[in-house]
């Protein structure tokens, strides 16, 4: 049985080209300068993406599918949830773990899912409508914006999953799951999967990887601005560089020039400088301890009620309460 599928758009492509703008007007000009990773995933930055995670170096998605296995069925049966609400949602194949768990006990109605991309949003809803038999309400947004749009029947579980929290500045976390928190009710749940911190060693193999593959993903945001924005980046003129900072508890991603350099960047109507050696933050990705994870989420009124990791204690899974 084929359940109904519904779409709201809350950014269309004017939107997206209008932050796009103010993104790179603000960051190129930023000291130190600094774009946000969402504009990482075109067409081909979301397939070097795919690639990126089947590489032995990277741990993260393999670890967090191995929490879901273990633990899919005593997540459904604590929450016990009507609705699943999925923010950043892509594909959605992990999240079919703990669906098919909540469709196995019965108490599955509603799938709702949040993502920036309209056609991947329309095919995974389509998929789940068709897997589940259950109504998938799917909402082209910005979870940076849009939380408050978001809205599941009944009893609900949010997830946010693939560590996507680490991306963001420590102010823009905190505001993120206050946000979150208000928007859940007594008895629904939120689920955040969060990358834990390990040697630096390891780290730099996940974000630098010897096939390059890092390096050409990284590179390719110079790609989308020299076609979405008529910039004249010389994106081998930039060097990918992925470093640790302990002080800040994160991985920090990187595009170095190579030598001095002025881009043109037209459609905005921007002539940026680079010195020698001058870096531009693409990422930042930050790497949590679990008392650091309960304090933020306490700090929110998200009360942690339970907690797993894989084997290698690369990654952890936290169930939590609105307080």
């Amino acid at each position: 049985m084929r359940g109904r599928v519904s779409l709201e758009v809350l950014v269309g492509p004017a939107d997206r080209r209008a932050a796009l703008c103010r993104d790179v007007t603000e960051g190129l000009q930023a000291r130190p300068k600094a774009l946000p990773p969402v504009w990482f995933y075109d067409e081909t930055g979301s397939r070097l993406f795919e690639a990126i995670t089947e590489l032995p170096e990277y741990h993260l998605t393999r670890a967090e599918r191995q929490i879901l296995d273990a633990e899919a069925r005593r997540i459904a049966a604590a929450s016990r949830a009507e609705s699943l609400v999925e923010l950043g949602s892509g594909t959605s194949e992990k999240t079919r773990l703990l669906l098919d768990a909540l469709a196995e006990q019965g108490s599955l109605r509603q799938v709702v899912l949040l993502d920036i991309s309209a056609e991947v949003l329309a095919e995974a809803a389509r998929a789940l409508a068709q897997r589940y038999g259950v109504a998938v309400h799917g909402v082209v947004g910005d979870f940076r914006q849009h939380l408050g749009k978001v809205r599941g029947e009944g009893r609900q579980l949010w997830c946010f999953l693939g560590s996507t929290i680490g991306n963001l500045l420590p102010d823009e976390r905190a505001r993120f799951l206050a946000t979150v928190a208000g928007q859940l009710a007594a008895g629904d749940h939120f689920l955040l999967g969060t990358d834990l911190c390990r040697d630096p060693e390891r780290l730099a193999l996940a974000y630098d990887d010897p096939k390059g593959l890092t390096a050409a993903f990284n590179r390719n945001l110079l790609h989308v601005l020299n076609r979405e924005l008529h910039a004249d980046f010389d994106p081998e003129a930039f060097a990918h560089e992925a470093r640790w900072r302990a002080a800040e508890g994160w991985v920090e991603m990187r595009l170095v020039a190579e030598e001095a350099q002025a881009v043109r960047v037209a459609d905005v109507g921007l002539e940026v400088t680079f010195e020698a050696g001058e870096a531009l933050r693409t990422e930042i990705s930050t790497k949590f301890r679990a008392a650091q994870v309960a304090a933020e989420l306490a700090a929110a009124g998200l009360v942690p009620c339970a907690a797993a990791t894989d084997p290698a204690g690369d990654f952890q899974l936290t169930l939590a309460q609105p307080a």
